[in-house]
């Protein structure tokens, strides 16, 4: 019998709990996300008729917390249950898809790049589509409403943009009382007003030019979004530089941990 003693591999624990510690995060945040998607379905009625998902014209923000909070759970689900059970197939699962969302993030950021008149039509199109859909969701309403306030817009490219919703626009034939109004949404602010006046954008676009920039933002919220971009682009950048160092991080311990397990798992078969 030989005198000579070998060192086993070990597994990481440092790793292994840290990747485990996150992913356990990730997975609660995504279960948050999920619930707060189901819960605005469930009061708008979707969850009872499942068919209305399709009915409505623009962008529901429901789905953004229900993808988000989709891919947090599977990803936070595949690193926690992978570290924690040493499963190389979850955490090979784990890397990999995190490797695709990284990819993709980096594809569109490059496509942006060099698209940008696209992006900006894109851009354009999708406001005006969820401009004609203002009042079929709240909860586009909703976002609609913050995205004019924040940035100080009025509709993608001006005001007259609202002619495309069927109770603003100023045609002869539109019974509504917002005829030829904006949300209220597009009106300036006087700070010493407490109360939201919602009716300060009715009849506003039936006044001259000059008059109306007295009561209502007068440019759009495409090119406010390019100006807010560019003067925050650093910051805007820096974000997603750390998002993506976090990724790549995340990708590297998942396959160290990976191939420290397959180590173990080897020398064990030689003792």
């Amino acid at each position: 019998m030989s005198g000579k003693h070998y060192k086993a591999h070990e597994v990481s624990c440092c790793i292994k709990y840290f990747i485990f510690g996150f992913n356990i995060i990730f997975w609660l945040l995504g279960v948050a996300f999920l619930g707060i998607g189901l819960w605005a379905w469930s009061e708008k009625g979707v969850l009872s008729n499942i068919s209305s998902i399709t009915d409505l014209g623009g962008f529901d923000p429901v789905w953004l917390f229900l993808v988000v909070g989709g891919v947090m759970f599977i990803l936070g689900f595949a690193g926690c249950i992978g570290a924690l059970r040493e499963n190389t197939f979850l955490l090979k699962f784990f890397s990999v898809f995190l490797g695709i969302i990284f990819f993709l993030e980096l594809t569109a950021g490059v496509l942006a790049f060099v698209f940008k008149d696209w992006i900006k039509d894109q851009l354009n199109f999708f406001i005006n589509n969820n401009i004609r859909a203002y009042r079929d969701d709240i909860d586009l309403q909703n976002l609609i409403d913050f995205t004019q306030e924040y940035w100080e817009c009025c509709g993608a490219f001006g005001a007259d943009d609202w002619n495309l919703n069927i109770y603003f626009n100023c045609t002869d034939t539109n019974p509504s009382r917002e005829k030829c109004g904006v949300p209220f949404s597009c009106c300036t602010k006087d700070p010493a007003e407490d109360v939201i006046n919602t009716q300060c954008g009715y009849d506003v676009r039936a006044k001259e030019d000059a008059e109306q920039k007295m009561f209502i933002y007068i440019k759009g919220c495409v090119p406010q979004f390019e100006k807010w971009l560019q003067e925050n682009l650093t910051v805007v950048a820096g974000i997603f530089i750390g998002i993506a160092l976090l990724q790549i991080f995340g990708i590297c311990l998942a396959q160290n941990l990976v191939s420290d397990i397959e180590a173990v798992r080897a020398s064990c078969l030689f003792t």
